[in-house]
């Protein structure tokens, strides 16, 4: 597959512009390496991967730091955490800005091994899956574009494809080695890619005998994405201990491959459920793990709204990550089961998404959004449906409160 543009690469040159230390975390496979040796120049490249470099590096820290050039690239430093101060000492005597570019396939700020987070020296960028917006090449600003008040209801309808695109987008899911590929194909790659990392990944990041089972419990969550995560339901169904799970799911997390999505609270509010959410990062790795296919659209709308959820989630995250506006993402539940996919925060102003896989607005779609914004107050600054339509429309005539087009998502 051509190389794709990836719409963090500015945020990556402006952080090695002004910081001594620059890491660039992700899942194994979503480009990390590619857009490290984007432009490198005169940048060293090692890749810890390779066995015979790990074992110098793993040897003598200090002096594998040292003999390197001034400005060099690190690939799967989790491999190597004892590089870490070396590095720290190395960038001390010398704090030229772009000195080391770090890439993680494991979240290095979760891993108890690598406490020393090199703070005030080192910058942590994450890099996703291909987004939509990046597979067709846009700019990816939908996020910045509706919070910024420059998303309109539209005076025109424009006609409703079909049959709906999102089917093929969420078997797709967003790993660059899938594209180009049949659903067939796609689907070997993504069980390829997941026996690996449980086989190999997991031993960098923790002590874990059994592989199987957090193999196991992945494919139990694919069947849960987009709902509450009760822990002991979990560990009751694959028959664990309860730590047993939590230290499963959060070394999931350290992989890239879960999300959990906390609860939004209020101070003015005593009636929230304060479980978390539970999401699969990519729906090609859902659906793939739960044997959705295409076909099955209409029958499984159900399930394939959870991973759409989930999918929404994944593509504003990314989005917040490659612009300015350093936003949090919770989501919204209480006690009267009245609900918002996910609520984002800015500055303490507070906006909320919900999300359908249907291709038409009903009046109560937009119920959770009124008692958000009921909650939050002056802080609320507006809500969005994001539908499968072809039109944005205002909803419940409220100016704050409107419905999107899933595909604005990738078009904007």
């Amino acid at each position: 597959m051509d190389y794709l543009p990836r719409n963090l690469r500015t945020q990556l040159e402006v952080a090695l512009s002004d910081t001594p230390v620059v890491c660039l975390l992700g899942p194994r496979q979503c480009g990390k390496s590619t857009l490290a040796r984007q432009g490198e120049g005169s940048r060293r490249y090692i890749n810890l991967d390779d066995g015979d470099l790990l074992r110098l590096a793993l040897a003598d820290p200090k002096g594998f730091i040292d003999e390197l050039p001034k400005k060099v690239t690190i690939d799967e430093i989790q491999r190597a955490p004892e590089l870490m101060l070396a590095i720290k000492r190395n960038v001390d005597a010398d704090r030229q800005p772009g000195r080391f570019l770090l890439t993680g396939s494991a979240n290095l700020l979760q891993l108890p091994r690598l406490a020393d987070s090199l703070a005030g020296r080192m910058a942590c960028l994450y890099l996703h899956p291909l987004t939509e917006s990046e597979k067709t090449g846009a700019a990816g600003n939908f996020l910045t574009d509706w919070m910024t008040g420059r998303i309109k209801p539209e005076l025109t309808s424009s006609p409703q494809p079909a049959p709906s695109r999102l089917p093929g987008i969420l078997v797709a899911g967003g790993y660059p080695e899938v594209m180009g590929r049949t659903v067939s194909r796609a689907r070997e790659w993504q069980r390829q890619y997941l026996s690996s990392i449980i086989e190999r990944d997991i031993r960098d990041v923790a002590e874990v005998k059994q592989g199987g089972d957090v193999a196991r419990l992945l494919a139990y969550l694919s069947h849960q994405t987009a709902q509450l995560l009760n822990v002991s339901a979990v560990a009751n169904a694959l028959g664990h201990t309860r730590p047993t799970i939590d230290r499963y799911l959060a070394l999931l997390e350290k992989l890239f491959l879960i999300r959990v999505l906390p609860a939004w609270h209020s101070n003015h509010s005593k009636r929230l459920v304060k479980a978390p959410k539970l999401h699969v990062r990519d729906s090609g790795l859902a659906t793939t793990l739960s044997d959705l296919s295409a076909t099955q659209w209409n029958e499984a709308r159900g399930r394939f709204g959870h991973v759409l959820e989930s999918f929404v989630i994944q593509q504003l995250v990314a989005m917040g990550d490659w612009s300015e506006l350093a936003p949090s993402f919770w989501h919204y539940r209480d006690k009267d089961q009245v609900e918002v996919d996910c609520v984002i925060e800015v500055s303490g102003k507070v906006w909320g998404v919900e999300v359908k896989a249907a291709a038409s607005i009903s009046p109560t779609d937009g119920k959770g959004l009124l008692r958000l914004a009921e909650i939050a107050g002056d802080r609320f600054q507006g809500g969005i449906v994001l539908y499968d339509g072809p039109s944005v429309i205002r909803l419940n005539r409220r100016d704050d409160l409107l419905a999107v087009p899933l595909a604005k998502l990738w078009e904007l």
